[in-house]
């Protein structure tokens, strides 16, 4: 199982980035059954979760996140995604992309993202 995170770049406070993430390497009914998740890491940091999708379409989201950024999946294209609106210069951090399925927990390699004030 291999993921691909994209989206990633620089903009100023107020603005968007949709970050993509595909999964290859894994078998559909894997896929739509696991949990899909965006995690970021800013330097000096811990890695934290921001947002995650059940196979139902739950969602979960950081507190710090709620109301700006709305996570979603396409499971037919193997997708999910982090819509990211009204970006703040606390949002600076590398973004990770995972997926929790039979019990293992799969990451990309991360995507920059950076806020400037």
């Amino acid at each position: 199982v291999q993921l691909q995170a994209s989206g990633g770049g620089s903009v100023q406070a107020g603005g968007s980035l949709k970050l993509s993430c595909k999964t290859a390497n894994i078998i559909w009914s894997s896929f739509r059954s696991g949990r899909m998740g965006w995690y970021r890491q800013a330097p000096g940091s811990q890695r934290d979760l921001v947002a995650s999708i059940t196979s139902d379409g739950s969602t979960n989201y950081q507190d710090s996140v709620k109301g700006r950024f709305t996570i979603s999946r396409d499971n037919a294209k193997r997708m999910h995604y982090l819509q990211m609106d009204s970006l703040e210069p606390e949002d600076t951090a590398v973004y990770y992309c995972n997926v929790y399925t039979n019990s293992r927990d799969y990451w990309g390699k991360g995507t920059q993202v950076t806020v400037s004030s």
